[in-house]
Order: C-alpha cells, then sequence, then structure tokens
C-alpha cells in the first residue's frame, strides 16, 4: 500500500515542474540551479505536452548536482474538462501514440490561443503580437499562461493566478477548447510508452468543478499508478479525500510544486514526495529512460 509523501523526509524530492520548453519562465539550467538552492535532492521536468527539454538535464544535472527525473505533464480532456497527467520515464521516440498525441494537443494549443486573443481583444488592450513577445525563445509550446502574462503586461490583471480567475477560466467569455485526447487513452499511451502515469491536481481548486469519481475510477482501471495528492491548489479536505482515494485503490502518492518561475506563485520544493513513492516508480518504467543523477 501506498503511503502519503513525506515532505519530512532526509530526501527532498519535487516531482513537478516547467521550464521555458512550455510555460516556465526559466531554462532548464536556471531551473535545476534553483533547485540546488532551494535544498531539493531530485526534481522531475514535467513541461507540458513536449519533451524538447530533456536533452538539456544531464548538463543541469551535472552543474546543479540535483537529480533529474525526466516527465511530461500530457493534456487530455473529459467533456470539456481539462485534465492532466503527469508521465514519468516514458520513452521519448517520436513514433509513439503518445507522441503523437502530444504533437497534435501542441499543435491545437496553438490555434486555440489564437482564437481566445481574438474573442479577448474585443474587451481588452491584448494582441497576438503580445502574446508571442511574452513566449522565450525555446518554448515548443503556447497556451493560455502566455495569454495570461500578455494580460498581465497590458495592466489588465496583475498577476497570472488573476488572468486565470477573471479572464481565462473555462466558464468565461473567451474560453475555447482545444484538441486532446481523453484521460483513459492518455494512460494507456503512457503505458505503451513505457512509462508511469500520475493524475495531476486532481482536486485542484481552480477547475470549475471536481472530477468525478467515476473517472478517476475509470483512470484506475485504464492503468494509472498515482495521485500527485500534495499540491498548492489542494486545500485540507480534498488533500484528505484524494489520499484516502489513493490508499483504497493502493495508488502511488505523490507531491510536487509545480513551479513556473515567476509565472505563479508556486515554490520549488512546497510539496514533496517521499523516495519510496520515487523508487517505486523507477522499478514500474519498462521504457529505456532512466532517472539521471549526478
Amino acid at each position: 500500500m501506498s503511503e502519503r509523501s513525506d515532505s519530512g523526509s532526509t530526501q527532498r524530492i519535487d516531482l513537478h515542474s516547467h521550464s521555458t520548453c512550455s510555460d516556465g519562465t526559466t531554462s532548464v539550467h536556471e531551473l535545476f540551479a534553483q533547485a540546488r538552492a532551494a535544498g531539493l535532492d531530485a526534481l522531475a521536468l514535467t513541461d507540458h505536452d513536449t519533451v524538447a527539454g530533456w536533452p538539456d538535464l544531464p548538463a543541469a544535472v551535472a552543474a546543479s548536482g540535483v537529480t533529474a527525473v525526466p516527465g511530461i505533464e500530457v493534456s487530455s480532456e473529459d467533456q470539456s474538462r481539462s485534465v492532466h497527467v503527469l508521465a514519468f520515464l516514458v520513452d521519448p521516440s517520436e513514433d509513439s501514440e503518445l507522441a503523437a498525441e502530444m504533437a497534435r494537443a501542441r499543435a491545437s494549443r496553438i490555434e486555440r490561443a489564437r482564437r481566445m486573443v481574438e474573442l479577448i481583444s474585443a474587451d481588452h488592450p491584448v494582441t497576438w503580437e503580445d502574446v508571442t513577445a511574452q513566449v522565450a525563445g525555446d518554448t515548443t509550446v503556447i497556451g493560455r499562461p502566455h495569454i495570461a502574462d500578455a494580460l498581465v503586461a497590458a495592466g489588465v490583471v496583475p498577476d497570472r493566478s488573476a488572468a486565470f480567475t477573471e479572464v481565462l477560466r473555462p466558464s468565461g467569455p473567451y474560453y475555447v477548447p482545444y484538441y486532446a485526447p481523453s484521460p483513459l487513452d492518455a494512460v494507456r499511451a503512457i503505458r505503451e510508452a513505457g512509462g508511469v502515469s500520475v493524475l495531476a491536481h486532481p482536486g485542484s481548486v481552480t477547475r470549475d468543478d471536481d472530477l468525478p469519481l467515476e473517472l478517476l475510477e475509470q483512470m484506475v482501471q485504464a492503468g494509472l499508478d498515482g495521485l500527485e495528492v500534495d499540491h498548492r491548489e489542494h486545500g485540507g479536505t480534498e488533500t484528505a479525500r484524494l489520499g484516502e482515494f489513493a490508499r483504497r485503490h493502493d495508488l502511488l502518492i505523490t507531491g510536487g510544486s509545480d513551479f513556473h518561475g515567476t509565472g505563479k506563485p508556486n515554490r520549488l520544493g512546497e510539496h514533496l514526495t517521499a523516495p519510496h513513492v520515487l523508487e517505486e516508480i523507477e522499478a514500474r518504467a519498462t521504457s529505456g529512460t532512466r532517472v539521471l543523477r549526478p
């Protein structure tokens, strides 16, 4: 039976972070330098729908002394609900079903972002050029966070969090859906790619409604390995509920900061994962991708 992540462990492991390869504000190298400064022993790089930052991990590990867990935050959708699945240690080959789904999602994100900006520009002083000006040079994924940054730069809202709450929320007038696989297909594709799947922030307070218990049950049946129980967007009641669900289904329990750099208030290491959980992730992975240690 999996146990709750233990922030009191002698090893400090954060299994959720983003770089400029998706919607973070720091490069992979700087991300790991900051992880070292935060006292982390290990950090997972989980950019949205891309492995573009993975080639930079060996040098980042060597420079920082922080262990790297190659990962992805895979986009999926269920009945207009955005569902994100962390994928650890998958085979990054471009000919896999997972790679094909992510490529399709990235392309759809760009078209969706353009349409949202068109709608927003009717009421707020934000253009597509303003959005692209917020994108770092190595970014491979353009999405709502970059629109949020443009809204902040234009003085429409004070920060990204306010942008998502006031302008970019799924129930708002500017929201446009985009292609993403179903959560069940995402879990199956991650397993087919030899990886380990963990449902990211399933109790997020920023979601318009809770993920239905039936969906979580179906994802478990499809092969889901774990739940990200410890996360900034989970209140105490939600953390307890998700922890109980994970224990009942013998799922791995992870914790992560969901760090995005200056884009969000999340701090590296604010939520952690127990060392034995990372060991189990390594044991379950069947791909050639491995944790990178100094």
